[in-house]
């Protein structure tokens, strides 16, 4: 694609941008990939139309309040990338696209709605204290603004009592490897569990687990929607609160690991970069590192169980992987894991997705479930909070009390910790 501005002078991540741009050729295989384009079946709302409308944008033939609507629609769940023939990085346009939108044309009130929507999810204190005024709201339902009732319907019934984590778990046995883990924050509240499975099972393969006390946000809710600004104050603390004693930072949220390993694009451009750089390139998602260290001694189940594998886009697509945690379950003994059907597509979540555009995550959250329960398993298992409260959600509304589990959950429960 040619293009009339040197666009490689935008900053920040001009040069990314104009790259991205210049890559697509307009074969149209991101089509099939794309949720949006499958549930509306509009050019504009395929990353091939998108790239079209934010390069117009960019060249000063439109305005950005015309072309947002679509690019509002954009999941971001990059599977156009997996798909792309021609290497296209869309995210590298995706991104600094929504930022420059978010500072020149998205209005007052929205850009407040959204720091209102991301400072409560980014405190687990707050969070919880919203999470039981929640479940209280739901007695009052019409009374509720409407703004605030996608929220409550991806409440869970109940809610899980805090955990508190220790700043060492120490190995169990001889130490392996001794690693850092990002706490991260909604799932601190909707799944403290995962963090507790996590440790546990991370201590018993060998490996020591240091958890700082003072880490923060990691920024990946506000990255990803295009809040560049505010996602580089969350995350500029955290490039120095992990020891650097550690072979890995893992984490257990895709999210939140796609965006820390993403650290060099967001500090594009800035005196930071080259630190976020070296940041990104120590991240690692806890199945990827246990896979590459392997399991001390494979659990086994006591009869047959088979369980869906769900590959979390930010898991899969933004991070490429894919074998790692699927090799951790085919290590236990009797256990059989499925794929289900359309696996590639988003489930809806998206980080604020599901809260912003709830009619569209609503049908992706349909389709998810049924592809779910046509695999026949007696569980689904994924990593990353925000697919698992999607899937459970989704799965209940159409009548369906299929459990779901974190990859760390499972193994802790197998034995594996």
């Amino acid at each position: 694609m040619q293009h009339r501005i040197p666009l490689d002078s935008l900053a920040p991540g001009g040069r990314e941008m104009a790259r991205a741009i210049e890559t697509c050729v307009h074969c149209g295989f991101c089509l099939p990939s794309c949720p949006t384009y499958r549930v509306l079946g509009e050019e504009m709302d395929s990353p091939r139309g998108r790239i079209v409308l934010m390069k117009q944008v960019l060249e000063g033939e439109l305005p950005a309040q015309d072309v947002m609507p679509y690019v509002d629609r954009c999941l971001g769940c990059l599977g156009c990338e997996t798909s792309c023939p021609s290497g296209v990085h869309y995210r590298d346009l995706l991104v600094p696209f929504r930022a420059k939108a978010e500072r020149e044309s998205r209005p007052a009130v929205a850009r407040w709605r959204a720091r209102a929507l991301l400072a409560l999810l980014e405190s687990p204190a707050l969070f919880r204290i919203a999470m039981r005024a929640g479940h209280l709201a739901r007695h009052v339902g019409p009374l509720v603004p409407a703004a605030l009732r996608p929220m409550l319907r991806l409440l869970p019934a109940s809610l899980e009592p805090a955990r508190r984590l220790p700043s060492l778990v120490p190995a169990i046995g001889p130490r392996r490897a001794r690693v850092a883990l990002l706490r991260g924050c909604v799932q601190q509240v909707l799944a403290p569990d995962i963090n507790h499975a996590t440790t546990q099972v991370l201590a018993a393969n060998g490996i020591e687990v240091a958890i700082p006390l003072d880490q923060g946000c990691c920024g990946a809710l506000a990255a990803h929607a295009g809040h560049t600004d505010h996602a580089r104050e969350r995350a500029a603390p955290l490039l120095r609160a992990f020891p650097p004693d550690v072979d890995a930072i893992v984490t257990n949220t895709a999210g939140c690991g796609s965006a820390m390993k993403d650290y060099g694009m967001l500090f594009v451009d800035t005196p930071l970069e080259n630190e976020a750089q070296r940041f990104g390139a120590r991240v690692r998602d806890v199945s990827e590192f246990l896979a590459e260290i392997g399991l001390v001694t494979a659990p086994t189940l006591s009869a047959p169980m088979t369980v869906a594998y769900h590959d979390a886009c930010h898991l899969s697509h933004a991070q490429d992987v894919r074998a790692a945690p699927r090799r951790l379950l085919a290590a236990v003994e009797h256990l059989t894991v499925r794929e289900i059907p359309d696996g590639e597509i988003c489930c809806g979540s998206a980080g604020l997705y599901n809260l912003e555009q709830p009619d569209i995550a609503e049908t992706l959250g349909t389709a998810k479930a049924s592809a779910i329960v046509a695999t026949g398993a007696d569980a689904v298992v994924a990593g990353n909070v925000g697919c698992l409260v999607q899937m459970a959600t989704y799965l209940q509304r159409t009548g369906h009390r299929i459990p779901v589990l974190h990859t760390m959950q499972l193994l802790a429960k197998l034995g594996s910790g």
